[in-house]
């Protein structure tokens, strides 16, 4: 298989939860650390506010929830998060990867996970792939494209807290074209395996100073 000339990278993990408390609370039941206090924001647009964990330079963990202080957004949210129950459990639903040409990476992709989008929130810009009903595409575990128009990355203002990503694990159907769409875009990183089954799920396994722990 020819090497792509994008070159894209892991950007972050996406935790769904019914409310931004009850993610917070499952990050930090599964990680044995607290998100608190918390450092995030809203995303006016869209509805949604979010918090983030530092998973090492240039990489990290968000848990996002529909915001019940804002009104309603006049397009479906993003992330799946109007499909999302109000007793559904939080989980690692998602993952965005990184590019510094996000039109040519959308455009090089066999597999699409939705148009390119301005977003803002505060200092923060960037463009980023969303489907036009909202939802996830691959039940999740086609990335998401994001490129930064600010500097520095967000991470870089997180508190190290000593994890790491050790492992993401993703099965699918699928499984083939998903490879096929993170070569495309010249993604290959030895911690992201893909792996073909009847059942979709994303694990991802994260070195803390507790040693590891798995998300998923």
């Amino acid at each position: 298989m020819t090497a792509s000339p994008l070159r894209s990278e892991p950007d972050h993990l996406v935790v769904t939860a019914a409310s931004l408390e009850q993610g917070m609370a499952w990050v930090e039941q599964k990680l044995g650390l607290s998100m608190a206090p918390r450092i995030g924001g809203e995303h006016i647009r869209l509805g949604t506010h979010n918090a983030l964990m530092s998973l090492g330079p240039g990489f990290y963990l968000e848990v996002i929830a529909i915001d019940p202080l804002a009104p309603a957004p006049s397009r479906p949210r993003w992330f799946g998060l109007d499909a999302l129950a109000g007793d559904a459990a939080p989980r690692l639903a998602h993952w965005v990867a990184r590019t510094g040409d996000i039109h040519a990476a959308l455009q090089a992709m066999p597999l699409k996970p939705g148009i390119v989008e301005e977003m803002s929130r505060g200092a923060l810009h960037w463009l980023i792939t969303i489907a036009a009903d909202g939802r996830l595409q691959c039940d999740g575990l086609l990335p998401s494209l994001i490129q930064w128009q600010s500097q520095p990355h967000p991470a870089a203002a997180l508190p190290d807290l000593g994890c790491r990503l050790a492992t993401l694990q993703a099965h699918h159907p699928q499984a083939d074209a998903l490879s096929a769409s993170l070569h495309a875009i010249g993604l290959d990183d030895q911690r992201i395996a893909l792996h073909a089954a009847q059942t979709a799920t994303l694990t991802a396994a994260i070195m803390t100073p507790h040693g590891m722990r798995v998300l998923g």
